[in-house]
């Protein structure tokens, strides 16, 4: 495993306590790489390249703790080839969609995520990419940057205002509320569907409307936020039937997961003109944007930057020590993901 190794790390309290082993599996912010290193017996990423799957399986038989990203994919064939040494899987970011966590469990394999210091960031890039597409910020960008723009005129990039508009958030986790709070704020008519219900005295405050039937949130709704997980039930939960449903009129941003719209669909209702736009920061299939979406200029595309900011990427690798930490401690890590909050 080239991309490992060449970095461990260890001062000369190594060789009195036998430390834990951690690999991880991507550069992380010097700080977090420095501190990992005091506490553990570190392999860390030399070059950030993206492990393949004989490097990632290499990684979890030599290590006691595995520290993943998004990018790496660990299906039950690998846990399996595994073996018996691997004990954490730390993952430094709140999704765990990428890992098999139910198979994990099984294998004795506990698993760790990062979950509440991305809500804030990623609640700002949804109310950011909402505006960019109802004000066609880009297109205006566009033409600045081209040189063409030939000054103020009555009707040149006509948007749409964002205040008395009703936002439809599906998924009301951290995010969906710290969305409601800014929507709230731009004037907007909250409404939202989730697994349950917010109780009162939360969904009060943020003046928020709950519906029992995605069918009905997204009939009435002049923007839809996708705010939930991608977990097998949540595939595809905006497919080409309930995207007939929107308004012709209605957008849709999306910074949770791109599994959970079917991007076929709304690339074609898009090109339509059955849909009035679109904001995106994640895809069906990663780094496979549909190009049929880049030309359109009713589109937003972000390339996955919604919790990319100093702040969330250093307190993402805190919540990794702190797992880390109290593991090896002994103890139950605090950020445990279990298969039933999936």
């Amino acid at each position: 495993m080239p991309s490992c190794g060449p970095r461990s790390k260890g001062g000369p309290a190594a060789v009195q306590v036998k430390r834990l082993t951690v690999v991880v599996t991507r550069r992380l912010p010097a700080l977090v790489e420095a501190r990992m290193s005091e506490l553990f017996d570190v392999r860390l990423s030399e070059t950030d390249a993206q492990m393949s799957r004989e490097e990632l399986i290499a990684a979890m038989q030599s290590a006691d703790i595995l520290v993943p990203t998004i990018t790496d994919q660990i299906d039950a064939a690998m846990m399996a080839a595994a073996g018996d040494r691997l004990r954490l899987i730390a993952n430094y970011g709140a999704g765990v969609d990428h890992l098999d966590v139910a198979t994990a469990r099984q294998r004795g394999i506990l698993v760790s995520n990062t979950p509440g210091v991305l809500t804030e960031d990623t609640a700002d890039m949804a109310m950011a990419l909402m505006l960019a597409v109802l004000r066609r910020m880009t297109e205006g960008m566009a033409k600045m940057q081209e040189g063409v723009w030939e000054g103020w005129a009555p009707d040149a990039l006509l948007g749409t205002r964002i205040s008395g508009k009703s936002l439809g958030i599906l998924g009301m986790g951290r995010i969906g509320q710290a969305l409601a709070r800014r929507a709230r704020a731009f004037g907007m008519e909250v409404h939202y569907h989730n697994r349950r219900r917010l109780h009162a005295g939360l969904e009060e405050p943020l003046g928020a409307t709950y519906h029992d039937r995605i069918d009905a949130l997204v009939t009435q709704s002049d923007v839809i936020s996708v705010n939930c997980p991608h977990t097998p039930s949540t595939f595809h939960l905006l497919n080409a039937r309930r995207l007939k449903l929107m308004k012709p009129t209605a957008v849709i941003v999306n910074t949770s997961r791109g599994e959970v719209i079917d991007e076929n669909a709304l690339t074609r209702m898009l090109r339509a003109g059955e849909l009035a736009g679109a904001g995106l920061d994640v895809y069906e299939r990663g780094r496979g944007v549909n190009p049929r979406l880049r030309e359109l200029p009713n589109v937003v595309l972000l390339p996955h930057m919604g919790s990319a900011t100093h702040e969330a990427r250093r307190e993402m690798g805190e919540k990794v020590l702190i797992n880390m930490q109290t593991f090896a401690d002994g103890h139950r890590p605090p950020d445990l993901v279990v298969p039933s909050m999936l």
